[in-house]
This record gives structure tokens, sequence and C-alpha cells, in this order.
């Protein structure tokens, strides 16, 4: 017996069932960390308030350091573990910065110089290493960060004070050699991005998080309505009348959410460093231009298949190492973003989990270790950090007991880089068995 074909209307509900499956089976981590997230805020019984005022400022520290991980992964090497040497060169600057007493706005501007070509030297050896490991660059960006890690302890707990002088009280041990373990950056460093008026009483960097967050969107509309207006037909544009009566609609609705927002609640106190996010911002839109550069093409090349690459006369080591320079200036910048708005670091463990919690909250976003894009990178650090906030509270409040929501967030962070690289390889044998048959 013969099944009757299908109709039309079945043959396009059968199109869009696959494509939602497709959909879920692609962003099954970031559906299941929303869920997580959505669920361990209600658990944890935090206002609205002190929520985000704390996922302001994770924002804030953390995103930089999430995008320094797009440029590798567009280049076919995958997640750059190795970053936390950006980590460590960031924190080596930002001692002796704070040594010489530069403070502010200042020293953060020169302690992102100096870290410049300490970083774009420690990105060739690494580009130069990971050249000779082709297909095991995770591996070997982990593994070489714990060698790294010894290289650091020696310099920073024998030869600082003792061969390397430094005579500063606040900052080497009362022995006389060795760096202490923790470095205060107050009345240094500190907010010196984030609040860059701090030392001359201007506050006109800090303004209240949601009206802020308005305008921004507003903004963003607007340029989307624009963009749309220079892409389409023309028979498809929107008028001229239409866009005057959407102008002033939307800046009447922006400045009513303002005034409604600033009068009866409390998120005058929440304060968004505009400046540290003006800088992300522009580390976004110079990364999206740099993708179509020639340099980011050939990265893509690379990423897609190496051979093909060097037959179409691509340098294709040349290429790898330029994309981990450019990661590790972009990690030392992002770690110093990180310091400054901590306002105090561990010496010898404050780098210790970048690269780790950097790709998590990468792969959380939707990304994998074969493609990765801005917006994986904002939304996961969004996501991993929600579930930072809400995890301690949530485990308070269901076993009385803090730290079990510590031990998730931690079981979480390794959990999901354990089960990204396992599908990653599953995708690989299944390719490589389709192409054998």
């Amino acid at each position: 017996m013969q099944s009757r074909p299908m109709t039309t209307s079945e043959t396009m509900l059968q199109g869009r069932m696959a494509s939602a499956r497709s959909f879920l089976v692609r962003n099954m981590v970031t559906i299941m960390f929303l869920v997580l997230s959505a669920v361990g805020y209600k658990l944890s019984g935090m206002t609205p308030f002190l929520f985000l005022m704390d996922i302001v400022a994770r924002l804030s520290r953390n995103a930089f350091l999430v995008l320094a991980l797009i440029i590798p992964v567009m280049a076919g090497m995958g997640l750059n573990f190795s970053i936390v040497l950006g980590a460590m060169a960031a924190q080596a600057i930002v001692i002796f910065v704070t040594h010489w007493g530069f403070a502010g706005l200042p020293g953060i501007l020169l302690s992102m110089a100096l870290v410049t070509p300490l970083a774009a030297i420690l990105g060739y050896l690494t580009g130069s290493l990971f050249n000779r490991t082709k297909g095991q660059e995770m591996i070997a960006g982990l593994i070489l960060g714990y060698f790294a890690q010894g290289i650091y302890e020696l310099v920073f707990l024998q030869l600082v004070g003792g061969i390397i002088p430094m005579d500063n009280s606040t900052i080497i041990m009362s022995s006389g050699v060795g760096v202490r373990t923790t470095i205060d950056l107050t009345n240094g460093l500190k907010y010196g991005l984030d609040w860059p008026g701090q030392y001359w009483g201007n506050d006109l960097l800090l303004r209240p998080t949601l009206p802020w967050a308005i305008i921004g969107m507003a903004v963003a509309l607007a340029v989307g309505i624009v963009i749309y207006q220079l892409r389409v037909d023309k028979r498809q544009r929107l008028g001229s009348t239409q866009l005057v009566l959407a102008g002033i609609g939307l800046a009447w609705a922006c400045w009513w959410s303002v005034q409604q927002i600033q009068a009866r609640t409390q998120i005058n106190w929440i304060r968004v460093p505009l400046l540290t996010w003006l800088v992300i911002a522009g580390a976004c839109v110079g990364l999206h231009f740099f993708s179509r550069t020639k340099l980011g093409q050939d990265m893509r090349s690379v990423g897609q298949d190496r051979h093909v690459a060097a037959v179409a006369g691509i340098d294709v080591n040349r290429v790898r190492i330029a994309a981990i320079i450019l990661s590790m200036v972009m990690a030392a910048w992002g770690h110093i973003i990180f310091l400054q708005n901590i306002g105090t670091f561990s010496t010898y463990g404050s780098h210790e989990q970048v690269g780790l919690y950097s790709a998590a909250a990468l792969l959380i976003g939707g990304a994998t270790v074969a493609r990765a894009t801005i917006g994986h990178a904002l939304l996961g650090t969004l996501l991993f950090h929600t579930l930072f906030i809400v995890a301690p509270a949530a485990g308070r409040q269901l076993f009385g007991d803090a730290q079990i929501g510590e031990y998730f967030r931690v079981f979480v962070a390794y959990g999901i880089i354990g089960i990204t690289l396992a599908m990653h390889a599953w995708k690989q044998i299944l390719q490589r068995r389709s192409v054998d048959q």
C-alpha cells in the first residue's frame, strides 16, 4: 500500500518541526542555563535591585575577557586557555604601576600601554608553540598556563625585592623579598576606568542603570531603522511620515520611562560605569569590523580548512600567531579592567580561573569550539554570572548553606566545558565516518 503524498501545509509543518528540533539541539546549553537562572533567581529570594546591582558590576568586569576568546575560535584554534598568560602579564604590570604611585585613569592607560608589548611577545611565543601542536591547542594552552604559573611565582616570590629592586612596604613582604599575597588598589587604580572622575569630584560617567539602558536600546533601535532603510529595497522603506512619528514616539517613551523609573524605584542607586561599557562596546564594534578585514577573512579561511587556506596562498602559521597575539593583548586589557573593578586581588591566585570561567561563559552563550560570535560572548557572560549570583542564595534558601551553591556553580563551570568538548569530538567522528562512506 502506497502512502499518500504530503500536502503543502504538512510539508511546511514538518519543515518547521525539523527547524525547531535543530534550534533546540543547537542551543540546548543556553536554554538549560536560562531555565536554571530563572529557577535559581526565584528560589534565591533576591530583590530585583540587589540582582541588577550585582549583575551590572559582573558584566562590566568580565565581558571584555570573554570577548578575547573569539578571535582564536575564528582562526580554528578552539578555546584559548592560554589567556591566563595575558592575565599574569596584566597583574605584573599593575603591581609595578601601583608601586610607582600612578592612580586613576592615567594609571589604567599606562598599565594598558605597558602590558601591550609584553602580552604581544607572550602571544607570539604561544602562537609559535600552537603551530607545533596543531589540533591540540586547547590542551597545550592549558598546560602552558601551569608552566607560566611557576615562572610567575618564581619572579614575584624570589626575584622581586631581591634581584629586582622594589622598596615598598605595602607591596613587599616584611622580609624584604617577594610580593605580598594580596594587593590593595584603593587610592590607586581602583575604579580608574569605572569611575575616572573620583579624584576630582566628577561623577558624570556614572548614571542610573535602567534609564541609560532604555536610552541605549532606543539608540540601538534608531540605528537599526537607519540600517534597515539603507539595505532594503526602496519599495519596502518606511516613509518620511512614518519615520517622524516613530522618532517622536520613541523619544517620548524614553523620556517618560526614565522619569517614572527615577521617581518610583531604587534604580538611582544602581550605577553603571559608562566608560567601561563604552570600552566593551568599542571592542565589540572592533571585532565586527576586524572580521571583515583581509586578516579577519584569512583567519576565517584558516579556521574552516588549513589545507585549503594554504593552497590559496595564505600563510597559515602567521595568521594563527596573529590570532593568538590579538587574543593575548585583549585578555591583558580585560584583566586590567577586571582588577580595577575588584579593587584588590590575590597576587598568586586571581589569574588562575580566567581561562576556565571565560571559556565556560562563551560556551554557555551558545558558542562551540569551532564557532563563536560577539552575541555568544555577551549572552554567555550574562547567564554564567547570573548563575554565580543566584546559586549561593538559592543554596542557602534550600539547604541552609550557601556553600552548596558554590559547589554547584564550580561543577557547572567544569561540566559545561567537558560536555562541549565531548560533543565536538563526537561530531568530528561522525563527520569522518560520513566522509569515509
